[in-house]
């Protein structure tokens, strides 16, 4: 592995440059993963690659696993989940070049993740995509994927990032 280790267990400062996020593999009963459909933003749309699994930013004074269970609230309105699993290591992602500037108004190279699985507990009635709560819908529509597969379907430069993903969680995965 070659991401950043910044800190085991906690809350630590992130890659200098580096935007600090979590990511959220979430599993169902049967081992397959959410994957949502970006509505757009120029970091994680490009060249038909639009699916991806939950993630966001981690706010002041936030631990990286309260932000994981906000964002999920957020983007997917998730909230019978227990979690399985936290990354042992924050991962992280270049920008292209060509982004760079306009993403983030410029004031990130890209995002360190601390990385989360849940199990999905509930009944699939309470999965809403937005918008609610005051926050944009930030997927189209959803799909139960099998967690190997998402590094092909994640925007090219956050696929290292996926393929750690998948790694790290394959025992919770649909074998």
């Amino acid at each position: 592995m070659n991401g950043k280790m910044l800190h085991e267990t906690g809350f630590a400062e992130p890659l200098e440059g580096y935007r600090p996020c979590v990511g959220l593999a979430v599993f169902n009963a049967d081992g397959l993963v959410f994957v949502g459909r970006r509505t757009g933003g120029e970091e994680s749309v490009s060249s038909g690659y639009a699916w991806q699994m939950p993630q966001g930013g981690i706010d002041r004074g936030e631990t990286p696993l309260e932000a994981a269970k906000r964002e999920l609230y957020e983007e997917t309105a998730m909230r019978s989940v227990t979690l399985l699993a936290e990354s042992p290591l924050w991962w992280h992602y270049d920008l292209p070049e060509e982004l760079c500037r306009s993403v983030w108004k410029g004031r990130y190279r890209g995002q360190t993740q601390k990385w989360f699985a849940f199990r999905f507990e509930g009944d699939e009635a309470e999965i809403d995509i937005g918008p609610h709560d005051g926050h944009k819908a930030e997927f189209l529509q959803w799909n139960w994927e099998r967690l190997e597969r998402t590094p092909e379907l994640i925007v090219p430069f956050k696929r290292d990032v996926y393929e750690r993903v998948a790694s790290a969680f394959a025992d919770f995965a649909a074998s």
